[in-house]
């Protein structure tokens, strides 16, 4: 198959391009469906598709979708590895069970959003909500300079924002907006208040398939950070210096592609909270847990924001003229997916390495 074949221009096409090739390899797959329809009308789903024994002690997970629209990336890879004899052979000699997690936030992934039908970014909604949940005071000074009244903002508008950025410094700007917030449920990064259809419907999988497994690694599939065409392999556990360090062995040990951490601030990402990969904690707490977001990027950092900035505007005013809605969304889809073969050829090959070193992470001792 080639680069393009494996990627899709619409979450329909990219969910039947996926349930073929899982039809293809001989895998069935559990639809868990969404209480919603896409953009287009489509039903949506989230898709688990699982090779290997049901008792594998080790598995490894693929995922897409977390974030929406990032799932045009995702998807790809996932198909392309189900295309992959190579691949899926070595996973079978090593004992290894592949388990295929498409479209984690469906929603988004066809509505070229970010976040959940609940305005939720799903990497940041993994939470005891029993308990008070993380404060991101700088949040509320820029909530309403982040999300203005009106799209394009006025120059007064990108004043105010640049002022901020020049005062406290990219870095710092970024901290406040990426890192989380639970205040403001109509803005940018929204973490909830309680657990999404999509925080649920995850948990549950995992139970299904992981509570098995001795050892579980998992590689989750994220766009719009970094220089283009590059996958920043983030580690994605708990502040851990021996998961680090395993995670380090298993994907960074030719030198060339380090996993960087955001506990150490080696990551392009903020430090954040939330994040997803604690139901594998949660919900498989037998198991040896080892993960990674691979994060691919796009365009410059501040382009991505503010393609996040209209959609998010865009959502608060969905009478807004048809044309500014596409322009809007097609800026979403240009952020988080570069549509050249180019692009998805790295893709694929940093992908298809780092899905092959899992495997071999997992089969050693």
């Amino acid at each position: 198959m080639s680069a393009a074949g494996a990627f899709s221009r619409s979450y329909a096409e990219a969910r039947r391009k996926f349930l073929q090739a899982a039809a293809d390899a001989g895998l069935q797959v559990e639809g868990k469906p969404h209480p919603l329809p896409g953009l287009e009308g489509e039903a949506l789903a989230m898709d688990v598709a699982r090779e290997g024994h049901p008792s594998a002690a080790k598995l490894l997970v693929l995922s897409s979708a977390c974030h929406g629209v990032e799932g045009f990336c995702g998807s790809g890879v996932q198909v392309a590895a189900l295309r992959d004899a190579e691949f899926r052979q070595r996973a079978a000699d090593q004992g290894v069970a592949v388990l295929y997690i498409h479209g984690l936030n469906p929603y988004g992934f066809s509505h070229l959003r970010r976040t959940t039908h609940e305005n939720v970014d799903l990497n940041r909604n993994f939470h005891d909500f029993a308990a008070p949940l993380p404060e991101n005071p700088g949040f509320g000074e820029l909530h309403p300079v982040l999300v203005p009244p009106e799209w394009p903002p006025t120059a007064e508008n990108e004043h105010a924002l640049g002022a901020y950025i020049a005062k406290h410094g990219e870095k710092a700007f970024q901290a406040v907006v990426s890192g989380g917030q639970h205040t403001h449920p109509d803005g940018l990064y929204f973490g909830g208040r309680a657990p999404t259809w999509s925080n649920l419907a995850l948990r549950e999988v995992l139970r299904t398939h992981g509570r098995r497994a001795g050892r579980i690694a998992w590689i989750d599939i994220h766009t719009g950070l970094g220089p283009s065409g590059v996958g920043e392999r983030i580690y994605a556990g708990i502040d851990d210096p021996v998961a680090l360090a395993r995670a380090q062995a298993w994907w960074g040990g030719d030198g060339r592609t380090p996993v960087v951490s955001f506990y150490d601030g080696s990551s392009s990402s903020a430090r954040l909270t939330g994040l997803m990969f604690t139901a594998a904690y949660e919900e498989c707490p037998q198991a040896e847990y080892t993960g990674i977001a691979m994060e691919y990027g796009t365009l410059p950092v501040m382009d991505v924001f503010n393609a996040l900035r209209g959609e998010q505007w865009l959502n608060a005013h969905p009478d807004a003229p048809a044309e500014k809605a596409a322009a809007i969304r097609k800026r979403m889809m240009e952020a988080f997916y570069t549509d050249t073969d180019a692009w998805r050829g790295q893709i694929l090959a940093q992908s298809r390495e780092a899905l092959l070193q899992a495997v071999d992470g997992l089969g050693g001792e």
